[in-house]
């Protein structure tokens, strides 16, 4: 695990699944960010929302940038790990019982129909669409309670960043077991009813955000704003904690 920008992540796929085995192993509720650019901005912006994704498990790297920024600064390579694709890991895994919370029923009849073609024990598996409320009026011990009587091992969240980050820290603490994971955009990916992620060519470019503009130009422009607003100072200051990493790693020398 490593610490850049204020956010832990575990950049290594092994490390991720052997931490989610190891806490439903040890019955340890749980959950793990997934740190795009707009989680990135808003942990430097936001001291509360900082709290809520350190109290993660760790984030992995859902940005195509930071890799890029890292070998920039520290002269390091780095790898991305998205949400869709850490959500498609592990449903061909076919190893856990899942739980499906938020977006529309829509969306989740189309993931559910979907994803019973990989695996068909999804079918009988929980979806389940929140309704549209502030993050602080949801009956946090009643959703709880069913995701107990569910037994479901990984409870994907997707309600869109900031809002599903602060739903995980405020559900952990009712969990009696399970491992959330925020995944953003990923039922709607995978629904084959709404948006539909970039073409292959244009995640390795680094111009996703291009596509995701597209396609949802008032949500996305505002986000992209978000982030250039506060890339020059997450830089500079990314920068000077390497000075500092030095300058220490000297005197102790």
């Amino acid at each position: 695990m490593e610490k850049y920008f204020n956010i832990r992540y575990e950049f290594d796929k092994h490390a991720v699944f052997q931490a989610i085995d190891e806490a439903l192993l040890l019955k340890k509720p749980g959950y793990i960010c997934v740190s795009d650019g707009v989680i990135l901005a808003t942990v430097n912006r936001d001291p509360v929302y900082c709290q809520v994704v350190d109290g993660a498990m760790f984030s992995i790297c859902d940005s195509g940038y930071v890799p890029l920024y890292l070998r920039w600064i520290y002269g390091i390579k780095r790898k991305q790990y998205c949400g869709s694709e850490i959500f498609m890991d592990i449903i061909h895994q076919q190893r856990y019982r899942m739980a499906f919370l938020g977006t529309t029923q829509p969306t989740l009849d189309g993931l559910k129909r979907n994803l019973s073609e990989i695996d068909p024990r999804i079918h009988d598996m929980w979806f389940y669409a929140l309704p549209y409320k502030p993050v602080d009026e949801f009956d946090y011990q009643a959703i709880a309670n069913m995701l107990d009587k569910d037994g479901a091992e990984i409870i994907w969240v997707a309600l869109g960043a900031p809002k599903q980050e602060i739903f995980m820290s405020k559900l952990k603490p009712y969990l009696k077991r399970g491992v959330m994971i925020a995944v953003g955009a990923a039922f709607k990916f995978y629904s084959g009813t709404d948006v539909n992620r970039a073409p292959y060519w244009m995640v390795r470019a680094h111009m996703e955000f291009l596509y995701r503009i597209y396609c949802e130009p008032k949500k996305q422009l505002r986000r992209c704003w978000l982030i250039v607003e506060s890339l020059p100072k997450l830089l500079f200051q990314e920068w000077n904690r390497k000075r500092r990493r030095k300058k220490l790693a000297g005197t102790a020398g």
